[in-house]
């Protein structure tokens, strides 16, 4: 059943307004004439950008938060069932559907839609994307899961031809979706708290490709292990992407998009020339860092040029991409010393930064890292240490619980341990933000690099030092 209807817009209630995807889809809906009512723990600069556009938001989960009039609820996978708003609509009869279904909804109103998957690069490829179709004048609306400074934000209501989105394999949230062309950037042993293995997380992948119709395109990265197994089952093309000079797929898949002839400038962003089957078709020039991005450049090169965009807007749009928040940021400094926030909370994505930083000018690396959840510190505990020695300096904050309640397994203690023995690096461990804070003034010197790394609240830590 759907529950969204731009030619009917009626009164939705989001449970957790606040977040970076429910938020984005609360201001879109509104600006398609809905009625958007929402709670959230508290405010923030996010819930206050809503409520300027006139959407009422209560602070605290509580029964009454439910307008009388509500037509639908719209929650995340974090909102358990026994939430108040939850049980409130329910026993009012009101339905509830989970953010996935609500954007399955909308993404029946578009004629294309561009879904982007992968464990990593996500947001990144994304955005890419997005900045590629904007530069060819395609007028898409967007969902990316981070700030933009194109689109000013995380979500832009354009034309109704193009609706490019990232999209999250989590509790199977991408399996509500209506993907017409979609990219894979890689699969990955990933949210095994809900997955439990690999193999079950690449059969969601496997399913996901298969919503596909016909007449759309699938473009996924020939790097993945056994990528074949995939898409075996597809019912749309398939193009294949990857690194280095390959020669083209002689299998199932189609043209094979590559980056060869790879060069970095001093701060690690790429140059390469693209090519297809081994012909070259040109020169690309990125101004984000890391072969991780080169690899994701590809694949927006690859659906683009698939889609009938010229090379010429590809290669504009995508110098123009300078990162999103969050990815690879710059946020200043501090004392001479240079700081920078990523997300990177899986030990690919972690190493994955830090050799991009390796190449940057520095003194001494820094890494303040902050685990995010504990199923996942355990699952990739030796990775994570493996990860973090690539740094000079290594900090830990405690585990970032998320969803998860402590099963006094693991701590971050424990991890700083691990690297002490294992790894032989000398690590800090300190249990709250105002003592690392403490720490890195007194040991950081000008010329030195921080990141601050996780995907919790870490950031703040080099908010501080910057203020």
């Amino acid at each position: 059943m759907r529950y969204i209807d731009f030619s009917n817009p009626g009164r939705v209630h989001f449970i957790g307004i606040g977040g970076i995807s429910m938020s984005g889809f609360a201001e879109l809906l509104c600006t398609k004439g809905f009625t958007v009512t929402g709670s959230d723990s508290k405010e923030s600069k996010i819930t206050k950008r809503l409520e300027s556009l006139g959407i009422r938001i209560f602070y605290g989960n509580r029964a009454e938060n439910i307008p009388a009039d509500c037509d639908v609820v719209v929650y995340t996978a974090a909102v358990k069932p026994d939430n108040p708003e939850r049980l409130a609509a329910a026993e009012r009869g009101i339905p509830s559907i989970e953010r996935s279904g609500l954007v399955g909804d909308v993404m029946l109103h578009y004629k294309r839609n561009f879904s982007v998957a992968g464990t990593h690069g996500k947001t990144t490829t994304t955005s890419m994307l997005s900045l590629v179709a904007l530069q060819a004048g395609l007028d898409p609306t967007i969902s990316v899961g981070g700030v933009l400074d194109a689109i000013e934000g995380n979500m832009r209501n354009g034309g109704p031809d193009n609706f490019i989105i990232e999209s999250c394999e989590y509790s199977d949230s991408f399996l509500h979706f209506h993907p017409t062309h979609a990219i894979i950037t890689n699969v990955e042993a990933e949210h095994l708290d809900y997955f439990k293995t690999l193999e079950n997380m690449r059969n969601s992948y496997r399913s996901f490709a298969e919503l596909i119709p016909s007449d759309g395109l699938l473009v996924i990265n020939k790097d993945i292990p056994d990528y074949t197994e995939l898409f075996n089952t597809v019912k749309c093309p398939v193009i294949t992407y990857g690194l280095g000079d390959s020669p083209a797929d002689k299998g199932s898949a189609g043209s094979y998009y590559s980056a060869c002839e790879i060069s970095y400038d001093d701060y690690d962003c790429g140059r390469y020339t693209l090519t297809c089957n081994g012909e070259k078709l040109g020169e690309i020039t990125l101004s984000v860092p890391g072969e991780h991005n080169v690899s994701n450049s590809v694949a927006v090169a690859a659906m683009a040029l698939s889609c009938g965009i010229s090379l010429d807007d590809i290669r504009e749009g995508l110098s123009k991409f300078k990162g999103t928040e969050r990815r690879f940021e710059r946020k200043g400094e501090f004392n001479g010393v240079t700081v920078i926030d990523d997300y990177a909370h899986h030990p690919t994505e972690m190493r994955a930064t830090l050799l991009a930083a390796q190449k940057c000018p520095h003194k001494k690396l820094w890494v303040v890292f902050q685990p995010h959840t504990y199923s996942r510190t355990i699952s990739f505990r030796q990775e994570i240490c493996d990860a973090l020695a690539l740094a000079d300096g290594i900090v830990l904050a405690d585990i970032y619980a998320a969803r998860e309640k402590d099963p006094g397994t693991i701590s971050s203690e424990m991890l700083a341990n691990d690297i002490k023995v294992k790894n032989g690096k000398d690590v800090y461990y300190f249990p709250d933000f105002e003592k690392i804070e403490d720490f890195l003034r007194q040991n950081c010197s000008t010329g030195d690099m921080l990141i601050t790394m996780g995907a919790g609240d870490v950031v703040n830590i080099g908010e501080a030092l910057i203020k």
